[in-house]
Order: C-alpha cells, then sequence, then structure tokens
C-alpha cells in the first residue's frame, strides 16, 4: 500500500506541531483523481475521499483522529475550532483556526494557495485558502486576527505558504488586472505582460506580500507550481484547458499534538 507523502515546511517543524502540504499521491482514488484526491465536493467516489483523508490524518498523527475541513467560497470568513465538527459537517469559509489539541484542520487547493499558521509559544494554529479573491477580499489578515483572539502574537506567528500556481502559469486578462489596481494601484508590480489583451498575475507573491504587510514574524514560500508539475499536484485550470470534467483536491493540514 502506498502512502501518502506530504511535503513540509522547516518553519512548521516545531514541537507538539503536525503539518503537511499534501500531494496528490499516496491514496486510493482513481483517473481524474488518482490518487489522494481529499476534497468532498468532487464527483470522485465518496467511499475513496473518506479513506484518503483518513490516510491523511494517521500520517499526521499516527491514529485515527477527527479532521476538519471547509466549504470554500472564496471570501475571508474564518471558523475558530474548538471541539470536532460533527460527521458532514463542513461550514462555508476559507480558513480555520485552533488551540484544540488532536484536531486536524485542513484546506483543500487546486491552484489556490494553502497558507499553514503557527504560534508555537501560544500553541494556536491557523489554516487559509488563499485565491486570488480570498487574499483581495482579506482571508490572510482575517485569519491572523481569529489567531490574536486566541492567544496568538503576530509577531511570533510562523506562516508558511505551499503549493499553488505559478506567475509563468496564471494568464489572465486585463479585467482581472485592473481589479487588483483599482483596489490599490501598487498591485500592479504583481502583473507582468503575457500575450496581447493579457498579463501574468502572481498569486504567491501577492499572497507573501499581504502577510508581510500584516506584520507576521516568519514567512516561507515551498514555491512549487500546481499547475505544472501534473505529477505532484491536481490543477483547476490544467484540468479546464483539458476541457476534463472535474478535478482532485490536494490537502494542506496542520494539527497539534495531543499531550497523553
Amino acid at each position: 500500500m502506498t502512502v501518502p507523502l506530504p511535503i513540509v515546511n522547516p518553519l512548521l517543524n516545531q514541537s507538539g506541531v503536525a503539518h503537511g502540504f499534501f500531494t496528490r499521491q499516496g491514496g486510493v482514488s482513481r483517473g481524474l483523481y488518482a490518487t489522494l484526491n481529499c476534497g468532498p465536493g468532487s464527483s470522485d467516489d465518496p467511499t475513496a475521499v473518506e479513506a484518503n483523508r483518513r490516510r491523511v490524518v494517521e500520517r499526521l498523527l499516527g491514529s485515527p483522529s477527527p479532521l476538519a475541513t471547509l466549504y470554500q467560497v472564496h471570501g475571508r470568513t474564518v471558523v475558530t475550532v474548538t471541539e470536532p465538527f460533527p460527521a458532514g459537517h463542513r461550514p462555508q469559509a476559507d480558513a480555520l483556526v485552533t488551540r484544540t489539541p488532536g484536531v486536524v484542520i485542513g484546506v483543500l487547493t487546486a491552484d489556490c494557495t494553502p497558507v499553514l499558521f503557527s504560534d508555537p509559544a501560544a500553541g494556536v494554529i491557523g489554516a487559509a485558502h488563499a485565491g486570488w479573491k480570498g487574499a483581495l477580499l482579506g482571508v490572510i489578515e482575517a485569519t491572523i486576527e481569529a489567531m490574536e483572539a486566541m492567544g496568538a502574537t503576530r509577531e511570533h506567528i510562523c506562516a508558511a505558504v505551499g503549493p499553488t500556481i505559478a506567475q509563468a502559469s496564471y494568464e489572465v486578462d486585463e479585467g482581472f488586472r485592473a481589479r487588483f489596481v483599482e483596489a490599490d494601484p501598487w498591485y500592479e508590480r504583481f502583473f507582468i505582460p503575457g500575450r496581447p489583451g493579457h498579463t501574468q498575475f502572481d498569486l504567491p507573491a501577492f499572497v507573501e506580500h499581504r502577510l508581510r504587510a500584516a506584520k507576521v514574524g516568519f514567512i516561507e514560500n515551498l514555491g512549487l507550481d500546481t499547475y505544472a508539475d501534473e505529477t505532484r499536484f491536481f490543477s483547476y485550470r490544467r484540468a479546464t484547458h483539458r476541457r476534463e470534467p472535474d478535478y482532485g483536491r490536494q490537502i494542506s493540514a496542520i494539527a497539534l499534538k495531543s499531550l497523553s
């Protein structure tokens, strides 16, 4: 049996914290979803998705544990997790924070940017799904504020940016660029010229900028392109370009280890 092999960021290799940016490898799904599809919102076999999610949790914590994920809506709402979600419950939101040991929190992506957060001194962690819309609306800042409400200090927060679509793979039209520049002319720097009528957007750099502007203490970016690396990652845009009917979702997850 293959097992999930998550990508870890040294910044989050902290005592009492388990995390992983999981790839599409190490699961039981087939076809378009091969193999570690963790997205309940896909049209994959639900039993395969559940089996994959169990593998993720056991890889992180070594035993069956609750996993909290969301019905992601590309906004800035954050859910504070104080106990495991009821079976099948996925609140409409785009980030989670907790200080409850033994509960895995995670976000699903297939080009959008996953960000995992930890304040090891306060024992508070977070996970955010930051697509272009959520990042522009402020999901990064909202996650940090929710962590602070649980006792975190932003100067102590470590933020790791996971696999996401890179600028070379992210062509957008002028209307997209105009939306950012209208919000702040300074955002022009996240676009470079592309083919006529189009530009290339640097989503991970924009997410990093929002993290720096929020004054979190430590930031690292894995620098991995989901679109270009088909062996390791699902990609919504790649599936769209190929006119495939659906796509898998990889999970980025973090947990506080139980003391017992």
